[in-house]
């Protein structure tokens, strides 16, 4: 089963969660807001060396520690890389303190009755056997719903759930993430539907198994507070879906006991250019910025 020093760390340290698991869709334009351009690089094999040399600086930075960022989300990619001669879950929990995660989607199908399920994942049990060999805590996917279509929502809610339970049966900690996308014309009525689909199938989880959820910033402040109080689930964090880091964080702020696990906003301010003392200095703002919100208290 998961280390019991990492459990305790995702279930109640404060801090938050750093998502540097860019994919092959959204990698190009995180290489673009990084400062590196679509003409710097040809091809896939070029690209990933480039965003793995990226997320080395960040995870190198000297605010990057379990001080207040506890955990970190991988690209399978840089969970098979390495960081300063160490395999990349190793350098992140021995040398950092940061718990590791991985992400095991393979992307979307195309939307049916307003949501994109995940695609297939024949080779799961393989990457989570491995995973676990590599000292992963646990593992994240991600689907989406644009519509408040209780058909598609459940569908979405069923199948993070079954994914889940293969997850748990290898001692990985699942993090599930139905994101609901910034852009739905009826954002506020499909996070209500999200709610009552996750909270029945988190009830009706067995005794002893937990879960995480990646839930986008809810329109009602707090909304998601019966999932942060659920016995079957260890954390709530949030994704930044879109929003700038200030905006992120003052919606994440409103909402309590949910921590962040941003990706674009943690990243928004760092380029390739930036000499390592002004890399390292943005790298500690944008943490502190988004370990405040991830921990105010009333």
């Amino acid at each position: 089963m998961a280390d019991d020093k990492m459990m305790a760390q995702m279930s109640g340290k404060g801090g938050f969660i750093a998502a540097l698991d860019q994919s092959g869709g959204s990698t190009p334009g995180a290489l673009r807001l990084y400062g590196i351009p679509d003409s710097a690089y040809s091809g896939d094999a070029e690209m990933f060396r480039l965003v793995h040399q990226m997320r080395v600086r960040i995870m190198t930075a000297p605010a990057f520690t379990g001080a207040k960022v506890i955990g970190t989300i991988l690209f399978e990619g840089t969970m098979d890389g390495e960081v300063r001669g160490k395999p990349t879950p190793s350098f992140l929990w021995e040398e950092r303190g940061v718990v590791p995660f991985v992400k095991v989607d393979k992307g979307l199908e195309a939307e049916k009755d307003g949501v994109q399920l995940m695609r297939p994942m024949p080779e799961l049990d393989a990457l989570l056997t491995r995973a676990v060999k590599l000292g992963v805590f646990g593992t994240k996917m991600r689907s989406v719903i644009n519509l408040a279509n209780r058909d598609g929502i459940a569908a979405i809610a069923t199948q993070q759930f079954e994914f889940g339970d293969q997850i748990a049966r290898h001692g990985l900690m699942p993090i599930l993430e139905p994101e609901v996308s910034i852009k739905s014309p009826d954002k506020k009525g499909a996070e209500a539907i999200l709610l009552d689909e996750l909270k029945k199938r988190a009830d009706a989880l067995p005794a002893g198994r937990q879960v995480m959820f990646k839930l986008t910033l809810p329109d009602v402040a707090d909304l998601y507070k019966p999932l942060v109080d659920h016995p079957r689930c260890a954390r709530v964090v949030a994704l930044s879906g879109g929003y700038s880091r200030d905006d992120a964080c003052k919606k994440l702020a409103a909402n309590h006991g949910m921590i962040a696990s941003f990706s674009r906003a943690l990243a928004e301010d760092f380029r390739q250019s930036m000499s390592d003392a002004e890399f390292e200095a943005a790298a500690a703002r944008s943490i502190d910025e988004i370990y405040r919100a991830s921990t105010v208290k009333v």
